[in-house]
């Protein structure tokens, strides 16, 4: 598709962080309040099957932003070092020399912008080709009066995170169409990451707490992984009033939700502002998230960090996926078909028209048709989607799961079609008798040869993820060589829960 520059869209993507697939009334949802975002689903097309590429805010946003996966682009866990935030904290730009989709679109005459979180590095400076630059501090923190980097100036900022964030962005729509200038906008909330007690609007907290049975999240027993004291819980309560004692669930449950309510809130405020300006049709809007999250399900609270060994559940690699664009989107409908993060890049550039030299290099393929035209046959034979956390990857097709940790496992089987909570490892126990032990072995081995060999086409040997030791405690600087053989991820041991 080739466009004048006249007719260049709009694109405002919606990034949320921590985000469940399963937390919006258009996912399924019954008490979850989400009519803006469901409102965006029923005009536009619905991914159910959409992927992270790694279940890290970190990792999955530098994939999203370049196309690459993370043992292509370095950024294996999330940043614990390099913001540049703090004394001592050198800044580290960890995408530097790496081509993002931003830098493209600015070369085709875009004003870049983003609101919200960054979590990339060297956080007091614009990089990418953003020459709007309004970002959050480090990976996650308080949602009142939060401190944020205006260009390379640190500001203090007044009110409801969630609500400053949106309007920095309105503030950047309106600055752009008063110049006639086409514009990406990367809202990136930080919401609903942790804390979430204590933190957000009282009235929606209130009503779910009152109100709400939170039976569209099951509560399984306890993983044997689980850390001692998941991180989120721990980090609520640092953040929560100095009177509690403890967290029950209903609270932590209670803040997530509300949490979400009031991203879906922001996101009606910047329908509305596309509508008054009268661009509302020109704008593409995409809303995900940068990875998935368990609120009990598995016995987990947390995201792919939240067990050891890491997880790759599907709670915590899908993700919430939607694309909406007035007369040219398809509306009002969903697909299973099996996408990535890695294909989002692809997938934009192909619609507006724009060329990607590096394109071979990269895993993606642009699933374009199937949001215009339906074409769905294309994405259904022979796809899957992979992921990876460090040394433990996956690769998913519809009906089966493999996990592969390296180098001494423990691996993971698990049959999607009879068993799509993932509660059976059938390399564990064999708890279908229509299975033999040399079905299992031949399945596994099968999936991992697949596995195996597309990693060896995309990775780049010396940041390879296979070989770094990625604990989910956070990263301190760059891979390979260019770590000078300093330690690059922090130990288990060393963990603390403030990020």
């Amino acid at each position: 598709m080739n466009m004048k520059k006249s007719d260049k869209l709009n694109v405002i993507l919606i990034l949320t962080d921590d985000q469940g697939y399963w937390s919006l009334g258009c996912s399924g949802n019954k008490e979850i309040r989400t009519p803006h975002i469901d409102a965006l689903a029923e005009g536009g097309i619905r991914m159910e099957n959409f992927f992270c590429a790694s279940p890290v805010c970190s990792p999955a946003r530098a994939s999203l932003l370049t196309g690459r996966i993370p043992s292509q682009h370095g950024v294996q866990d999330w940043l614990r070092r390099g913001q540049g935030e703090k004394p001592g904290d050198v800044p580290i730009e960890y995408l530097e020399g790496i081509t993002g989709y931003t830098d493209l679109m600015a070369r085709a005459g875009y004003t870049c912008g983003i609101s919200g979180k960054w979590h990339l590095g060297a956080t007091g400076y614009p990089q990418k080709s953003y020459s709007h630059w309004f970002v959050t501090l480090g990976g996650s923190g308080t949602y009142h009066d939060a401190e944020v980097y205006r260009g390379t100036k640190r500001i203090q900022t007044h009110g409801y995170l969630t609500d400053v964030i949106t309007d920095d962005a309105l503030s950047f729509i309106d600055e752009c169409h008063a110049r006639q200038e086409p514009f990406y906008l990367n809202l990136t909330y930080t919401a609903p990451h942790s804390p979430h007690v204590d933190q957000h609007r009282e009235e929606y907290v209130r009503y779910y707490e009152e109100n709400c049975s939170f039976a569209d999240v099951p509560q399984d027993p306890r993983h044997a992984g689980s850390i001692q004291f998941p991180h989120d819980i721990a980090y609520s309560l640092t953040m929560a009033s100095p009177e509690r004692e403890y967290l029950t669930l209903r609270d932590l449950l209670s803040g997530y939700y509300a949490a979400v309510q009031g991203i879906d809130d922001n996101v009606g405020r910047v329908v509305d502002k596309l509508e008054e300006l009268g661009i509302r049709e020109n704008t593409l809007i995409i809303y995900t998230s940068d990875n998935g999250f368990s609120c009990g399900q598995h016995g987990v609270w947390g995201k792919g960090n939240a067990t050891m060994p890491l997880n790759l559940y599907d709670t915590a690699v899908k993700v919430p996926c939607i694309f909406n664009l007035p007369g040219t989107i398809r509306q009002g409908v969903s697909t299973d078909c099996l996408l990535s993060a890695y294909d989002f890049m692809p997938t934009l550039l192909e619609l507006l028209g724009i060329e990607n030299p590096e394109a071979d290099r990269l895993p993606g393929r642009s699933f374009l048709p199937l949001l215009l035209n339906g074409q769905e046959q294309n994405y259904r034979e022979s796809v899957v989607v992979l992921d990876e956390y460090g040394p433990n990857r996956m690769i998913r097709t519809k009906t089966w799961k493999y996990i592969h940790r390296y180098p001494y496992g423990p691996h993971e089987l698990y049959d999607l079609e009879h068993d799509p909570g993932e509660r059976f490892n059938l390399l564990n126990e064999n708890r279908y008798f229509f299975y033999g032990p040399k079905f299992i072995r031949q399945k596994a081995a099968e999936m991992k040869a697949q596995l195996d060999g597309w990693f060896v086409r995309y990775v780049d040997p010396e940041i390879d993820g296979a070989r770094e030791p990625v604990q989910g405690r956070g990263q301190l600087c760059r891979l390979g060589a260019a770590s000078e053989g300093k330690l690059t991820f922090s130990p288990a041991s060393e963990s603390e829960y403030r990020r």
